[in-house]
This record gives structure tokens, C-alpha cells and sequence, in this order.
């Protein structure tokens, strides 16, 4: 039975092939979502061996960052943009835990994300996760959490207005945008806590950095960033 189970599954296989969504190309057997030579072979920025990388420097002077970092290195027609569509808007969740667990084993390895007791993701308007049915930052830090052995903190760091896409402005644009948007609904869970920042993909940083400065209003609070790609 065990067999003829796997000769169907080989079979249905066939006629309908699971594609990675980086690549296109047919996944084969042992293949978990993304294929062996894009999980291998994507653009790795290698952020968790540099203290001073890009990311961190995005921030230098507007918020106090412990650490920052990137797993992928973002472009225009990439395989990343070809995953990252997928994960945001085809309904692929278990792409963001598998990032997730991929980025959580290199952040293990730097002693200062080994600190984090809690990982926020930046959160959704509840009009925006109504519509997609998920928060793709939320699926990535449960993956990472995972690696981290922390906790993730999902419903504390609240998005109260809805605002206007990011994707034409410019930065100062961005960053005005961005004022006045997020509020801590229990500041007090957090006193004293190392918090990972995590979000999917970083340019400017104003959305991250507007999420930055409500957290660190809080007493005690040592703030790190982690996304899964950086747009160059």
C-alpha cells in the first residue's frame, strides 16, 4: 500500500509538478518549497557576519539599533521579487517560516541576536490583513523564532492608520508617511526586553524606523532589525 502510494504521488507529480517560486523549475523528490539550487545559489548578503552593513547603516542617527540585517539582497526581476511575490500575495505562507528558519540558523551563530527574548513583527493595517488573510513579516518571525528560541509578540505593536502604498515616494515622502501610524498596546510586556524588528523587505527603512521610535519609548528596551531582503 505504502508503495502504491508513492508510485500516485509520483504520478500526480507529473501532470501537476510543484514549481519553486523563485525559479520555476520543478521541485523533485526531496525538494521543500524552494529548489536545491536557488536555496543554495539566491543572493545571501551575509549581514549576520558584518556589524556595520547596510542595513544598519539605513539607520545611523534617526534610531539606536543593536544589530541589523538582511538575508537576501533584493533587484528588480530577481528570483527574490519572484519569491517574495509569491509569498505575499499568492497565498504561499510556509515560505515565510522556511526564510525564517533559513535566516534564524545565520543569526544563531551572532552572539547578539542570541540576546533576543522577543521577536515583533511590523504589523498590518486590519483592513490590509483582511484582505491577504495573513502578515507575510509574522509568518518570517515564526520561523525565526524558531532558530532564536524567543518569542514572537504578534498583537502588541498595532498599525492604527492605513496608509498609502510606499512604492513611488521618496524618502522623506516615505518617512512622513509613516508618522503617527503605529502605537503599543501594552508597553509594559516589553520593559527591559531585546526586541527583533522584523519586516519582509527593507529600502528606505522609514517603515521600520517609524515602528523603531514607538519601541524605544519604552524603558530598558534594546531594539534589533532582521528582514529577508534588502532592496539595493
Amino acid at each position: 500500500m505504502k508503495l502504491l502510494r508513492g508510485y500516485l504521488a509520483d504520478f500526480v507529480s507529473l501532470l501537476f509538478p510543484e514549481l519553486c517560486p523563485a525559479c520555476q523549475t520543478s521541485l523533485v523528490v526531496n525538494e521543500y518549497i524552494i529548489c536545491s539550487d536557488c536555496r543554495y545559489n539566491l543572493p545571501y548578503t551575509n549581514f549576520h557576519l558584518q556589524a556595520d552593513n547596510i542595513v544598519a547603516q539605513q539607520f545611523y542617527g534617526k534610531i539606536k539599533v543593536e544589530a541589523a540585517y538582511a538575508l537576501y539582497y533584493f533587484t528588480k526581476g530577481g528570483k527574490v521579487q519572484n519569491l517574495m511575490h509569491h509569498f505575499k500575495y499568492k497565498g504561499m505562507q510556509q515560505i515565510g517560516n522556511l526564510l525564517g528558519h533559513i535566516a534564524g540558523t545565520q543569526l544563531a551563530q551572532n552572539p547578539v541576536f542570541n540576546t533576543v527574548d522577543l521577536i515583533i513583527p511590523v504589523p498590518l493595517h486590519k483592513k490590509r490583513f483582511q484582505e491577504r488573510g495573513y502578515n507575510q513579516s509574522a509568518r518570517f518571525a515564526e520561523g525565526l523564532a524558531e532558530k532564536l528560541n524567543a518569542m514572537v509578540e504578534d498583537h502588541n505593536l498595532l498599525r492604527t492608520i492605513a496608509t498609502a502604498t510606499q512604492t513611488h515616494k521618496s524618502r522623506f515622502a516615505r518617512f512622513e508617511n509613516m508618522q503617527d501610524v503605529f502605537m503599543i498596546k501594552h508597553p509594559e510586556k516589553l520593559i527591559n526586553k531585546h526586541v527583533l524588528l522584523v519586516d519582509d523587505i527593507i529600502t528606505t527603512g522609514s517603515t521600520l524606523e517609524a515602528c523603531g521610535m514607538e519601541l524605544l519609548k519604552i524603558p530598558g528596551l534594546t531594539l534589533s532589525i532582521a528582514t529577508i531582503a534588502y532592496a539595493q
